[in-house]
């Protein structure tokens, strides 16, 4: 930062000289302009040529200050953009080579592949959470847009073995296959479930056609913003209160709402308990929306419906009242 500030310098001091010099050399000279500019150019870059016009005694004197301190300028400003250049390099090199590192460390994280609109908003989700995750983007001027964002990058093509290999996928909990294509996602899919069989994958589709195919090259589900976008429309309008309210459940506008799951394991202390004498609701200040089974999904259970090992409770509640749910439910009874 230090370096660019210092060429900004330079660069107006140069502009001053140049400046300086045209004048002099016009009024002190009676040169037109353009030779005046002409010869403060040709003296500040060395190249030799010689004078446009004889030079007076006090013009020489007035050329021998330009010398000393516009050649003096040029030198310092090609010295900094050597360092500037120099510095820039070397920051791209070890950036890469740090997020390199931290993507092979990665474990139970998620791939997101594409860098569009769907897959920014994952990623800002995730990140929200937050959640381990790395970006794969074939588009390397795409990618260097979210640099500050300071998200994990990996420049290539999804639909390779390699790079989904170098994305760590046999480490990770779930992809997203979020390219603007439904060809693209398709191979993603495809070649993403053979990597890794236990991997959750989301695809996005464009078209309805494509969600058939991607289910049977192996997505978990499919999603179709255009489709989301339509009900959406139709929702605020007819029923614009439920919207709201799943607004403030889901993107945390207006109250500091969250709608969560909570894995029940076996020895969580809820295990075997009823919603009643679990006292979720009262102890906590939680709501418990429904109990997915893998028989399906219970929907307002009663207070006497009991909470099992490898259920998943459908949560609402303020984020750290969640968060600490999520922390009793996992430990140890």
């Amino acid at each position: 930062m230090r370096t660019f500030r210092n060429l900004k310098f330079l660069a107006t001091a140069l502009a001053f000289v140049v400046g300086l010099g045209t004048v002099g050399f016009h009024y002190i000279e009676g040169w037109p302009w353009f030779d005046g500019f002409y010869m403060v150019i040709t003296t500040l870059t060395t190249i030799g040529y010689q004078e446009v016009h004889p030079l007076s005694h006090a013009g020489r004197l007035f050329n021998v200050i330009i010398i000393m301190g516009g050649v003096a300028l040029v030198f310092l400003a090609i010295g900094a953009l050597t360092q500037a250049l120099l510095e820039f390099e070397l920051q791209n090199f070890f950036g890469r080579r740090r997020m390199e590192r931290d993507i092979g460390r990665l474990t139970g994280h998620y791939i997101i592949c594409g860098a569009g609109r769907v897959g920014r908003s994952a990623a800002r989700e995730l990140a929200r959470r937050p959640a381990q995750f790395v970006i794969i983007e074939h588009n390397e001027s795409k990618a260097q847009k979210f640099a500050g964002e300071n998200w994990l990058m990996l420049v290539g093509d999804a639909t390779a073995e390699q790079t989904l290999r170098d994305a760590q996928i046999d480490r990770a909990r779930g992809l997203v296959a979020a390219t603007t294509t439904d060809a693209t996602n398709l191979y993603i899919v495809l070649t993403a479930r053979s990597l890794n069989p236990s991997l959750r994958i989301i695809a996005r589709a464009s078209e309805d056609m494509a969600e058939k195919h991607l289910r049977s090259a192996g997505a978990d589900a499919v999603v179709c913003p255009y489709v989301f976008a339509g009900q959406r429309i139709a929702h605020s309008f007819l029923r614009p209160h439920v919207v709201s309210f799943l607004d403030t459940a889901t993107t945390h506008l207006g109250m500091d709402l969250e709608i969560g799951e909570v894995p029940i394991t076996s020895r969580s202390p809820f295990a075997g308990k009823t919603i009643e004498t679990s006292r979720i609701r009262q102890d906590r200040g939680v709501i418990i929306l429904a109990i997915k089974r893998e028989a399906g999904m219970r929907f307002n259970p009663a207070p006497d419906d009991r909470i099992e090992a490898g259920d998943f409770l459908i949560a609402m509640g303020e984020p750290q009242q969640l968060r600490e749910l999520e922390q009793t439910a996992g430990s140890q009874s």
